[in-house]
């Protein structure tokens, strides 16, 4: 039989044993391993492929600069300002009203994009190519005429052939526009979570100046993952010093037009007639005013105005 030298464990021992347990987690330790986990995070593509797209659309401005002076008869300059992953609600939000937006159908991929061209940028434009003469800041809230939305898609589809181009060096992608809207919060073209890479240019048409904004699918991008991986390898197995030098010597010896173009001005049929020597022409542009210097079409520098040697000549003075 037992003595009674046995005692009963106190509330103190009882709480000694618990903690001397090894691998007992006490639930708010078990909290401190749960983490916050955002669902839209799975459409985020990585930042190597933005790095990308930064330079497929570096090229796109590019091209486009090019390509709008000649259609425009103006010095254009097209500056890429951003590229990032918003939300579509994002990027509607970020949007004036009304402005000038149109739905693009990418194609093979069956995707729907968006182009937005600021009215204050729009508006000026649709004037030079109706024989405003210079392009001038024009401040012009409203919705555009039929005539003027048919004058614009034909300038859409000169910048969507650049887009479709630039994107060649990826995949054989092409842009064309579906439809015509004018206010973003009544489009809804895509879920208002999806996520969209927005690509944010600048144009600069003289003494105007104003936003282009595209939007693509994060899912379009994420289905050419491996094409931009292969762009970037391109990119970085750069040709040698004795290829440039062949290629140097190999066209060292070809002729091009060199030519400075000076803005003239839009005068009437009647008047045009009633030409004869003698008459003077004014010009829309300053002779203070830079001027454009092409090579085979192509703007290439801007330079001023000068005299040398008895003869008139052109100052460079910036690279395009």
């Amino acid at each position: 039989m037992m003595e009674g030298n046995s005692h009963a464990l106190s509330q103190e021992d009882i709480d000694a044993l618990f903690q001397s347990q090894s691998g007992a987690a006490t639930p708010a330790s078990r909290m401190a391993l749960a983490q916050k986990y955002d669902f839209r995070r799975s459409d985020r593509i990585p930042k190597e492929q933005i790095r990308a797209l930064r330079g497929v659309h570096d090229t796109f401005s590019r091209s486009l600069a090019s390509s709008l002076s000649a259609y425009l008869r103006t010095y254009v300059n097209v500056n890429l300002i951003s590229v990032e992953q918003l939300s579509f609600r994002e990027l509607m939000a970020c949007l004036p009203s009304p402005t000038c937006l149109s739905v693009l159908r990418i194609t093979p991929f069956d995707g729907i994009g968006i182009l937005e061209m600021n009215p204050a940028l729009a508006f000026p434009m649709i004037e030079n190519l109706l024989g405003g003469g210079k392009i001038k800041p024009l401040i012009i809230q409203r919705e555009m005429t039929l005539i003027e939305q048919q004058i614009l898609n034909t300038l859409l589809a000169l910048i969507l052939q650049n887009l479709s181009l630039s994107w060649q060096s990826v995949a054989a992608v092409d842009f064309v526009i579906e439809s015509n809207e004018t206010e973003p919060g009544l489009l809804h073209v895509l879920p208002p979570n999806e996520a969209v890479v927005s690509i944010a240019t600048e144009i600069q048409i003289g003494d105007t100046s104003g936003m282009m904004n595209i939007g693509i699918p994060s899912s379009i991008v994420k289905q050419l993952r491996h094409n931009f991986d292969q762009q970037w390898t391109a990119r970085r197995s750069s040709a040698t010093e004795d290829e440039i030098e062949r290629t140097l010597a190999l066209v060292s010896g070809a002729s091009v037009d060199l030519e400075a173009r000076v803005e003239g001005s839009v005068v009437r049929f009647d008047d045009l007639l009633d030409l004869a020597e003698g008459d003077i022409l004014q010009f829309d542009q300053r002779t203070t005013e830079p001027v454009s210097l092409l090579v085979n079409q192509l703007p290439k520098w801007r330079g001023q105005i000068q005299i040398s040697g008895g003869r008139k000549a052109v100052g460079i003075s910036a690279e395009l």
